[in-house]
C-alpha cells in the first residue's frame, strides 16, 4: 500500500498541469477535476483502511533512506485528514460548478481556477503526509501560493485588499517557520521528525522551549488562535462563497494539523501545555464575543471559526492519548461542519442578495430547503445533542475533568459557555434570516393593510434595537440582485450536510479510530522505529509497510 501515499499528492498536481494545458475548455477541465478529487477520496478510504490494519505507512522517496531522504508518512491521523479532505474539496467542487464560479463571472479567469484548485488540494494533501519539517514548510508554501489567487478571484477592490492582508500575515508566519527550521537544523542536524524526537529532547531546556514557542506561533497564525487570528474576519469573507468555504474548513485545520503533529512528536514532555490552556481559552471566548456582535452571516461564521479553534487546542493541551482522540474528532467534525455551514450561507447570498441580516427575512417562506440546509448544521456547530459537535465536546470535558485542574476545569466551563452563545448567535441569525417577516419600509406598505398587534409593535422594537447594536462587514456590499440558485448547489450542499449527518450516525466507529490514533501519537517513539528503523539510533530504514510490532509486509 505504500505505493498509494505519494499519489495522494501527484494526482491533483498531474491534474493540474493537464488542466492548465487546455485552457478554454471548461467541460474538460471540471472533468479532469472531478476525476483528479475522486481519485484521491478513493485513494484516502483504502489508506484509512490500511493504516487501521496494517500500521503506519511509510514511504522513501527515490528509495533515499530516512533521514536523508524524504519520507512520507500516513499514520490514522494523516489518513483521516486526507479522507476528510477530499471529502470537502470534492462537495465545494461540485457547488461551485453549479454556481458558475469558473465560467459565469466574466471577471474570473476561467483557465486557472481549476488547476489552481487542484494545487491548493495537492498543498493540503502534501502537508498531511510530510515526515519532515521542510517538506511540510513545502506543503504550506503549495497551498498558499494557490489560496492567494483563488482569495483575490474577480480582482475586485474588497478581495484585491483582502488579499494583500492575507498574503502579508501569511508571508510572516512563512519566514518565521522557515527561520525555526533552520534553528532546529542547527541546533539537532536534521529535520526529519522522527529523528527529531530523538534529538530534541537531548537538548537543554531552554532551547527546547524556545524551538517549540517558535513553532508555535509559525503555526498559532496559520490555525488562526488568539492573538494572531486579526487577520482572518476581514480575509475570508470577501472571497466568492466556494473559495470562503474551502478556506474556512480546511487551512485552518492544516496549522492545527500542524500543531498537535510538532507537539506530539517533537516536543511530546512539552513544558507549554497550561500556556496552551490560556490559549485555549482566550480564543474561545473571543472569537464568539466577536460572533455574536456581528451582523453580517459570513463575518459571524468567521469569527465562530476562530472560536472552535480554541476546542482544538484545548485538547492538544490536555497532552494525553484521550485528549488527542477528542481532538482529532473534532477536527474531522468541525472541518465539514464549518464547510457546510459556509456553503448553505452561499445559497442565502445568492437567493437573497446579501449576508447581511438587515436587509435579509422572510426566507423561510421563499426558500425552506436553504432553512433546513443551514439548521442541521447550525444545531451541529453549537453542540446540540446527539450531533457530532456534542460528541466532540463531551469528549474533551470528560477528558479535562478526569484530569481535575484548576485550569482544566475553567476550560470546561468557557467551553459549556461559548457552546451556549455559538447557538445563540447562529440561532439569531437563522431566525432574523428565515422566520420574521421580509422588512419594507413605510412608504412601500399598504395604505389599508391592518396596523400590528401591540405585541408584534414590541417584537419589531427589539429587532429594530438588537440590529442596531450589531455590527455589519467593513464596506457591506449593497443588496445585490437575486439570482437562480442551480439544483447542483442545493445537492453538493445537502450532500455535505448529510456527510455531516453520517459523523453523528457513525460516531462510535469514528470515535473508536480516533482513539486509536490519539494512542498512537501518544507514543511518538513508535514512530521513530516505524521511520529510521527497530531502534532509535539506528538512521536506516526501508520502503514498505511497518507495524508497531515489528512486522511488514
Amino acid at each position: 500500500m505504500t505505493v498509494l501515499v505519494p499519489l495522494v499528492v501527484l494526482i491533483p498536481l498531474v491534474g493540474a498541469a493537464i488542466a492548465l494545458a487546455v485552457p478554454g475548455h471548461r467541460k474538460l477541465q471540471q472533468g479532469i477535476t472531478l476525476a483528479a478529487l475522486s481519485l484521491v477520496l478513493a485513494l484516502s478510504g483504502a489508506l484509512m483502511w490500511a493504516v487501521d490494519a496494517h500500521g503506519t505507512q511509510v514511504m522513501e522517496v527515490g528509495g533515499w533512506a530516512a533521514p536523508f531522504g524524504i519520507a512520507l508518512v500516513v499514520d490514522r491521523v494523516s489518513a483521516l485528514m486526507l479522507a476528510v479532505s477530499s471529502v470537502v474539496l470534492l462537495g465545494v467542487f461540485l457547488f461551485s460548478i453549479g454556481q458558475g464560479l469558473a465560467d459565469g463571472d466574466e471577471d474570473t479567469p476561467v483557465s486557472i481556477y481549476y488547476p489552481t484548485y487542484l494545487v491548493l488540494g495537492a498543498g493540503v494533501f502534501n502537508a498531511f503526509i510530510a515526515g519532515d519539517l521542510f517538506n511540510l514548510y513545502v506543503g504550506f508554501e503549495i497551498l498558499l501560493v494557490a489560496s492567494y489567487v483563488l482569495i483575490t478571484l474577480g480582482g475586485t477592490t474588497q478581495r484585491i485588499r483582502a488579499g494583500v492582508t492575507y498574503v502579508v500575515v501569511s508571508l510572516v508566519s512563512s519566514i518565521l517557520f522557515l527561520a525555526t527550521i533552520g534553528l532546529i537544523y542547527g541546533a539537532t542536524g536534521t529535520v526529519n521528525m522522527a529523528q527529531l524526537t530523538v534529538r530534541i529532547a537531548e537538548l537543554p531546556s531552554e532551547m527546547q522551549l524556545l524551538l517549540n514557542l517558535a513553532l508555535l506561533i509559525a503555526f498559532g497564525i496559520k490555525a488562526a488562535v488568539f492573538p494572531l487570528s486579526f487577520w482572518l474576519p476581514d480575509s475570508y469573507p470577501t472571497a466568492p462563497a466556494p473559495v470562503t468555504a474551502v478556506f474556512a474548513g480546511l487551512l485552518t485545520k492544516v496549522g492545527v494539523y500542524a500543531i498537535i503533529r510538532t507537539q506530539t512528536q517533537l516536543f511530546p514532555e512539552s513544558s507549554v501545555d497550561g500556556l496552551l490552556l490560556v490559549i485555549a481559552g482566550l480564543t474561545l471566548l473571543v472569537g464568539i464575543l466577536g460572533a455574536v456582535s456581528q451582523l453580517d452571516i459570513k463575518r459571524l461564521l468567521s469569527f465562530t471559526l476562530i472560536s472552535h479553534i480554541g476546542y482544538m487546542i484545548f485538547g492538544i493541551a490536555l497532552a494525553n492519548a484521550a485528549g488527542f482522540a477528542a481532538t482529532i474528532f473534532y477536527i474531522a467534525h468541525h472541518i465539514i461542519v464549518q464547510t457546510t455551514l459556509f456553503l448553505a450561507v452561499g445559497l442565502i447570498e445568492r437567493q437573497g442578495g446579501t449576508t447581511s441580516l438587515s436587509d435579509l427575512g422572510g426566507m423561510l417562506r421563499r426558500a425552506p430547503l436553504i432553512g433546513v440546509l443551514f439548521f442541521i448544521p447550525m444545531l451541529n456547530l453549537g453542540g446540540i445533542p446527539p450531533f457530532s459537535g456534542f460528541i466532540g465536546k463531551i469528549g474533551l470535558f470528560t477528558v479535562a475533568a478526569e484530569i481535575a485542574s484548576p485550569g482544566a476545569y475553567w476550560l470546561i466551563g468557557i467551553g459549556a459557555l461559548v457552546s451556549l452563545l455559538t447557538l445563540y448567535a447562529l440561532a439569531r441569525a437563522w431566525v432574523l434570516a428565515f422566520w420574521r417577516p421580509i422588512r419594507t419600509s413605510d412608504a412601500g406598505d399598504a395604505p389599508t393593510a391592518p396596523l400590528p398587534s401591540p405585541e408584534a409593535q414590541m417584537l419589531r422594537a427589539r429587532e429594530e434595537a438588537l440590529i442596531e447594536q450589531l455590527t455589519d462587514a467593513p464596506d457591506a456590499r449593497p443588496l445585490q440582485e437575486q439570482k437562480q440558485t442551480p439544483k447542483l448547489m442545493f445537492a453538493a450542499t445537502a450532500a455535505m450536510v448529510g456527510v455531516s449527518l453520517a459523523l453523528t450516525v457513525f460516531a462510535g466507529p469514528l470515535y473508536a479510530y480516533a482513539t486509536r490514533a490519539g494512542e498512537e501519537m501518544a507514543a511518538p517513539r513508535d514512530m521513530v522505529e516505524l521511520v529510521l528503523g527497530d531502534t532509535p539510533g539506528q538512521l536506516g530504514g526501508g520502503s514498505g509497510t511497518t507495524r508497531p510490532d515489528g512486522g511488514g509486509e
